[in-house]
């Protein structure tokens, strides 16, 4: 795990041809491995196509990064294979390519980081007012050129006395429960599920307009161009929401003491299921990949051990009594079938709490739960409440809203909300938003 900055550079006619020139390498390189592969019958080795691919406008080593890049495809796609058979390997030739720069080819000179083409061509010049990164990667956003710097990681050491685990089920209507053993809390997925669903609205609506248009005219490419832009706005928000949410549920659990992290791993959960066009839309836009990277990173940076845990049946198994549901959940409210137990909880919280059992090797052991376990408290993103600030105060106020109840955390600008989802049976806690 690394650290990186993001710049944007804009776009200009040198940054064009080498982009150009890593794409011919890269082609070359793609081009020569499966001619090879078809007619000799023989998988070369990096090695062997770096020297004999490579470019006069181009940095040496930048040249065999772009031979290096189409064997981690390679790599990726055997890797994949193994639990997907209809995974294929990399056969797209590329115009463009993206440009690396390692750390031979770099140079600090009076705040500017100068990047080595190759002797004879004129280097790549930025403004940097960083120290000298790792590696430095140039890639094309859409609109315009972003260098993506690579520094080493600066994480926290991980204290020899902590030992407190708690357990998280990634799901796609709640991002993320976790459970330590005496908190538990949900990250609440309404927003999100709100801009995907928004997202698959405004494509449909974009693409039917496309489609009536004649290929190649001038209100077709506005269109184009109208929807990229849109979309990628909403691309923007969805990674903003992912990014505050697991920092805000990274920073709650160091406060608690949390050691470990086990997190679910549901990445088989796709294959070969077909559950209808709404649900499988739903879930194969589910960005479990993306949270569970985030939560890895941010974790390990505040000193946290971060553990896949494999998660069958933690949905079924009643974490009072352990005994296993033979019928799938109906619903968002977890019910033990056992007459002696009669548990009942929230659902998520239930796979959080089995999978934190699991990773310790307690699954299916009784445990004394259930009066003594604290009420699930959800966190909710709310990106513009802070705006009326005093307006809000005030309506709360007004409505005479406890203060245990529901409390207003600030996080990089943005207000994350507590608010309590376990409902009591002889109370119930309103709140009013």
């Amino acid at each position: 795990m690394y650290q990186i900055k993001r710049v944007k550079i804009g776009k200009t006619k040198q940054l064009e041809e080498l982009a150009h020139a890593c794409g011919e390498v890269y082609t070359a390189t793609l081009v020569s491995f499966w001619r090879t592969v078809r007619k000799k019958g023989i998988w070369l080795k990096p090695k062997h196509l770096m020297r004999w691919h490579s470019s006069n406008t181009l940095h040496a080593h930048t040249a065999d990064a772009c031979v290096q890049s189409f064997f981690a495809s390679l790599k990726s796609w055997r890797e994949r294979r193994k639990t997907d058979t209809t995974a294929k390997p990399p056969r797209r030739r590329k115009w463009y390519f993206r440009i690396e720069y390692k750390r031979s080819a770099m140079r600090m000179k009076d705040g500017k980081l100068l990047l080595s083409n190759g002797k004879g061509n004129e280097p790549l010049v930025l403004d940097w007012p960083w120290t000298m990164p790792q590696t430095l990667v140039i890639r094309w956003t859409g609109t315009e050129y972003e260098a993506i710097a690579t520094y080493e990681p600066c994480f926290l050491p991980v204290p020899e006395n902590g030992d407190k685990i708690a357990g998280i089920d990634l799901g796609e209507i709640h991002m993320a429960v976790s459970h330590d053993g005496e908190h538990t809390y949900i990250l609440n997925g309404r927003l999100l599920r709100s801009k995907r669903q928004y997202r698959n609205k405004l494509l449909a609506r974009l693409q039917k307009k496309i489609d009536a248009k004649k290929k190649g005219s001038r209100r077709r490419k506005r269109l184009v161009r109208s929807k990229q832009k849109q979309l990628k706005k909403l691309a923007n928000q969805i990674k903003t929401i992912e990014h505050q949410s697991t920092s805000r549920l990274i920073s709650t659990l160091q406060k608690d003491g949390v050691q470990t992290l086990a997190i679910g791993d549901v990445r088989a959960i796709r294959q070969d299921l077909d559950v209808g066009s709404k649900n499988n839309q739903k879930l194969h836009q589910w960005s479990f990949g993306s949270l569970r990277h985030k939560l890895t990173y941010k974790a390990e940076r505040v000193g946290m051990v971060v553990e896949i845990q494999e998660e069958s049946y933690t949905s079924k198994t009643c974490p009072v009594c352990g005994k296993r549901r033979k019928s799938p959940v109906q619903g968002r409210n977890f019910c033990c079938t056992n007459k002696a137990c009669g548990w009942k909880g929230h659902r998520d919280l239930v796979g959080a709490c089995n999978i934190r059992y699991k990773y310790r090797g307690e699954m299916g052991i009784p445990h004394v739960v259930g009066a003594d376990m604290a009420a699930p408290i959800g966190l909710r993103f709310m990106p513009h409440i802070g705006v009326a600030r005093k307006e809000e105060m005030y309506l709360r106020e007004a409505a005479g809203l406890r203060d245990h109840a529901e409390k207003s955390l600030r996080l990089h600008g943005y207000w994350f909300h507590l608010v309590t989802h376990y409902k009591r049976r002889n109370k119930s806690l309103q709140t009013s938003m």
